[in-house]
């Protein structure tokens, strides 16, 4: 399966992915600092399993003996019998969205999605970025939505949980086989992701584009190599996700950039170059959100910071804290995404200056006039608009 798949054949779970799920059992390995290649340093427990492994002073891991390892990623078929995930939250711009993998081998330490892995009885920690399970029949599944009569047609988010272009998509092609299906179908869809390969599926893009399909945004945080490398170690570096905007742009696809998360006390004040270097590139549109620590994330990132970044890691807790109202996280709709206070009020009054200043935000990534809805892919006379 090529460079980083384990090539032991997938099935629905392995022992030990059952062994997870059915006994709750989560193993607590302290990971180094210098484990190459990962954003978090531990698997904190799944807060919905009661039974724990702790590890005790008389334990001796692998990881102890060498430091320097590479922990392997593993990769699980997910036998998933729907495509379409369904969200009615009031400030997300989409109501379904397909996740070819969960889990993400970017390894980006803030990310949201982290929490999302403990339903599937895996750590998000660790687990989130080394156990990745994937849909192999998720193209299958998503013209069969298409087709049924029920399906209204409307913007599609992939990418709505991880990153669809992770490091396998290049081996996989699941993305890809996705793309397919939009384009067959004329079904609008709305692309996030940190990953130059997205820029492998131009001509696919291309033709979406040509027919008000396809919206992409690429997430740029930093634009600091090093503090990219320690915070989101397998993405595509920044300055190739300017270069994808740019490619994106030069083909005639809609394309806009996502400051996301903005981190305070950390990347907040990095936004306005991004905001610049992203026109420059051709990115018409651009938005952000500021990083919420909710459930094990609060630790994990905590646990980063004290790792990677120690003299900055009390000034950014009270620098987020300050913007969620004295803790890490936030859930109330309206200002989850945002955050709220002095801090929060100042980005968002900096972000939209330097948003108009950039001829950025002129119109939304998705057009609102896609050509009409192909039911059968095609195969049928039935238009839907």
């Amino acid at each position: 399966m090529g460079k980083g798949v384990n090539k032991r054949t997938p099935s629905s779970l392995t022992q030990e992915a059952t062994k997870y799920n059915e006994f709750g059992l989560i193993p607590q390995k302290q990971f180094t600092s210098t484990t190459r290649g990962r954003g978090a340093g531990f698997n904190p427990g799944n807060r919905f399993e009661s039974t724990r492994i702790e590890k005790s002073a008389d334990d001796v891991f692998e990881e102890d003996l060498d430091p320097e390892r590479t922990v392997p990623t593993e990769f699980f078929r997910d036998r998933t019998r729907t495509v379409l995930a369904k969200n009615d939250s009031p400030d997300i711009p989409f109501t379904y969205s397909v996740n070819p993998y969960r889990g993400c081998e970017h390894g980006c330490i803030y990310c949201y999605a982290r929490p999302s892995h403990e339903y599937l009885g895996f750590s998000s920690g660790m687990d989130f970025e080394t156990k990745i399970l994937v849909k192999y029949d998720a193209p299958r599944l998503l013209e069969e939505a298409f087709r049924k009569p029920s399906w209204a047609p409307q913007v599609v988010a992939l990418s709505g949980n991880t990153d669809c272009y992770q490091p396998v998509e290049r081996t996989l092609k699941i993305t890809r086989e996705l793309l397919k299906v939009f384009l067959r179908v004329q079904n609008p869809v709305r692309i996030v992701t940190k990953n130059f390969l997205i820029t492998r599926d131009v001509d696919l893009l291309k033709p979406l584009a040509e027919k008000h399909l396809v919206g992409v945004m690429l997430s740029i945080t930093t634009l600091d190599r090093e503090l990219a490398r320690r915070m989101e170690p397998r993405t595509s570096t920044s300055q190739n996700r300017l270069k994808a905007i740019e490619v994106l742009a030069k083909n005639g696809i809609p394309v806009g950039v996502l400051t996301s998360p903005v981190i305070p006390g950390l990347t907040d004040h990095e936004f306005p170059e991004i905001l610049r270097l992203a026109s420059e590139a051709g990115a018409s549109s651009a938005g952000y959100t500021i990083v919420r620590l909710s459930h094990a994330l609060k630790e994990l990132f905590k646990d980063w910071l004290e790792r990677e970044l120690p003299t900055k890691k009390d000034k950014v807790l009270h620098s987020i804290e300050s913007v969620r109202g004295g803790r890490l996280s936030s859930s109330e709709f309206g200002k989850r995404m945002r955050g709220e206070g002095e801090l929060a009020d100042h980005i968002a009054r900096t972000f939209k200056l330097f948003a108009k200043r950039y001829g950025l935000n002129r119109h939304d990534v998705v057009p609102d006039d896609p050509a009409p809805f192909l039911r059968g892919g095609g195969e049928q006379t039935e238009l839907f608009s």
